[in-house]
């Protein structure tokens, strides 16, 4: 029995690992040479939080800019979001803000409650690090995010709890979609 059903978006600048992080959710595999999303993709996938089933609808946005303005179509229906930059990258992590303009103007035009986490991709590549945990903590209270996780697709560190606090997060701040089927 499916608990709610819950629209969750990725996004980040294209090569932050948002593919390869779904992929290695859904197959619990790495692969390095995924193709660069175009537009957007769907994934589904169950998963058990606190004793309930979900159903998570998994939308991949495209990183590169000139995919930027479907954003707002993606956002349409969304229950949280997962915004991710490479730690090895500050250039992603400085673009974040141009991602949260649109999602914040079309939450905010739309009237939506949006749970939302950032999350650092490839600390394995962590000897390599631009972006200090320190900011991106600065980063997550200023902006309000729930919440903050570095993850390694590569290795599987962090990709599991990722979704699964996500989850929480979403069904803690959309109680309405409490459905029983």
């Amino acid at each position: 029995m499916v608990y709610a059903r819950y629209k969750l978006c990725i996004f980040g600048d294209g090569g932050v690992g948002k593919t390869t992080l779904t992929h290695r959710f859904l197959q619990g595999v790495f692969k390095e040479d995924y193709r660069l999303t175009i537009g957007m993709d769907f994934y589904l996938k169950k998963i058990e939080i606190n004793d309930k089933i979900i159903s998570l609808q998994i939308w991949d946005f495209a990183g590169e800019e000139k995919f930027r303005f479907l954003l707002p179509s993606a956002i349409m229906g969304a229950n949280g979001a997962i915004f991710m930059y490479d730690i090895t990258r500050y250039q992603t992590f400085d673009n974040l803000d141009n991602w949260l303009s649109v999602f914040n103007e079309t939450i905010k035009k739309e009237g939506l409650l949006v749970s939302t986490i950032l999350v650092g991709s490839k600390i394995d590549l962590a000897e390599n690090r631009a972006v200090s945990i320190e900011e991106a903590m600065r980063y997550i209270k200023e902006r309000k995010f729930q919440d903050f996780i570095e993850c390694s697709s590569k290795t599987g560190e962090n990709v599991e709890t990722i979704f699964k606090r996500i989850g929480e997060i979403m069904i803690k701040n959309t109680p309405y979609l409490k459905n029983k089927e």
